[in-house]
């Protein structure tokens, strides 16, 4: 309901006041604006149409290619829906699924999200490198504080919603409810405002404020029909699982994958990614929720994982987003492709391997559900399995994009590899060795040791340069 471009612009003026002195600025604060945007909106395509117009042109002129400015919007774009702590609506829907609360879902999620995130900046910093794009200047810079002043009315329903949320911990509903009131009078307040400025009439603001309402309550009616009739669809599905169905489409599903978690698994994503083609990300969740996530726990079980019901459901939920920029569909691409004047399928061809990352993140905490600190109830336990997770993703983008502080070498690619899995799943690596799980984050070190010696390689290979 609020002025979509005008929150658009100051979101992405506040980040590029932050972040845009550094290099490939211009790509980082995309990423911030769009993820900023994206915790709320609940839709890739919304996102992509508020920030889009203002990121992706900003991005060209600083030097980046149409393809990969478009393509960086839209892996920004989709994993704003990850992003703790409001997730869209699927955060509310998995807290009722699961059985949890809601405050149990954002633990979970949010090692993964800022992970992914943090893969996003690695991306556009090693591109910016192999580009040749630095910062912007400072005149070009938008100032910070007057920046925050101006949109600072665009924050208040968001920071009432965590706050009824988070510290009163009142329900969803109610915490929805409470901040749609608070809306209603900031959008008066931001009509007014704009009258103020424009010297316009004040009563023709009072009567857009009105107008922007009622259209927001009819477009939030309608953008909730289809997550009603997937919610209702997946009804009938767990009904008819409860009647005797389940164990024959258990045993289906366990036929087709062979008993091997790993092909379960892929055939979740992969029928995440196709009915996500054709509906929204929350009503794919809810499907394939509905269909394959107690599969997963139950055929974990059998050959020995230990899988969390809530790592089944997120696993889903990604997965269902990631089809917003998987070709042939890919409808996300479209949206920034005709913003920045490239070819759809290529776009999203490109934030598909961009977001490569993410759908890596999401089998990893299937196996090491330390991730979404299942289990963990230690700040500094938390906080270490966060830092290498960070420093796991920024491995792992090296190999991705083939760059580090130079070009890769074939030899770099083990030691990134190897660095990547070790800081994301020690256990794993620890009964590789045969070590017991108790040992496990002594594993750090090695990890932390082989990233340290490729980068040594690369100076090396750039001092000679």
């Amino acid at each position: 309901m609020l002025d979509k471009a005008g929150a658009g612009k100051f979101f992405t003026d506040l980040a590029l006041s932050i972040l845009g002195r550094f290099k490939g600025g211009a790509a980082k604060a995309a990423v911030v604006a769009s993820g900023a945007t994206g915790i709320v909106s609940g839709s890739s395509i919304a996102n992509i149409v508020t920030t889009g117009p203002f990121t992706i042109p900003l991005m060209k002129k600083t030097g980046y290619p149409a393809k990969k400015a478009a393509a960086t919007e839209v892996a920004a774009s989709t994993d704003g829906q990850l992003m703790p702590p409001i997730m869209g609506a699927a955060a509310f829907i998995i807290a009722e699924y699961v059985n949890v609360p809601y405050l149990e879902v954002v633990k979970a999620a949010a090692i993964p999200a800022l992970a992914s995130y943090f893969g996003l900046f690695c991306i556009t910093h090693l591109e910016a490198s192999k580009l040749g794009i630095e910062g912007l200047s400072s005149d070009d810079l938008p100032p910070f504080w007057e920046t925050l002043k101006s949109g600072c009315h665009y924050l208040v329903p968001l920071t009432m919603l965590l706050y009824q949320l988070v510290v009163l911990r009142h329900s969803p509903e109610l915490a929805a409810y409470r901040s749609i009131q608070l809306l209603v009078l900031v959008i008066f307040y931001q009509e007014i405002r704009r009258a103020v400025i424009e010297k316009t009439n004040i009563l023709s603001a009072l009567r857009n404020a009105a107008v922007l309402i009622v259209t927001g309550l009819i477009q939030g009616s309608k953008n909730m029909v289809s997550v009603a009739l997937a919610c209702a669809s997946a009804g009938i599905i767990v009904g008819v699982v409860g009647m005797g169905i389940g164990g024959m489409i258990s045993g289906w599903v366990e036929s087709l994958s062979g008993g091997n978690i790993f092909l379960l698994l892929l055939i979740t994503a992969l029928a995440s990614l196709v009915i996500g083609m054709g509906l929204p990300t929350t009503a794919t969740y809810i499907v394939m929720a509905s269909l394959t996530a107690p599969i997963i726990v139950e055929i974990g079980t059998l050959h020995g994982f230990i899988i969390p019901i809530m790592a089944a459901h997120l696993f889903c939920f990604y997965f269902g987003i990631l089809a917003d920029d998987t070709p042939p569909v890919g409808l996300a691409a479209y949206a920034a492709s005709a913003i920045a004047g490239s070819e759809p399928i290529p776009t999203g061809i490109q934030g598909f391997l961009y977001d490569i990352r993410t759908s890596c993140i999401a089998f990893m905490f299937v196996f090491n559900p330390e991730l979404i600190l299942y289990n963990i109830t230690s700040w500094s336990q938390a906080l270490l399995i966060f830092a290498m997770a960070l420093i796991g993703m920024s491995a792992f983008e090296c190999f991705a994009q083939g760059w580090c502080l130079v070009r890769n070498k074939w030899y770099d690619i083990p030691f990134f590899l190897a660095a990547w899995f070790t800081l994301f799943h020690p256990g794993g690596v620890a009964a590789l060795f045969g070590v017991g799980p108790d040992y496990r984050y002594y594993f750090f070190f090695p990890g932390l040791l082989l990233y340290g010696i490729v980068l040594l390689f690369q100076k090396l290979r750039k001092w000679v340069a």
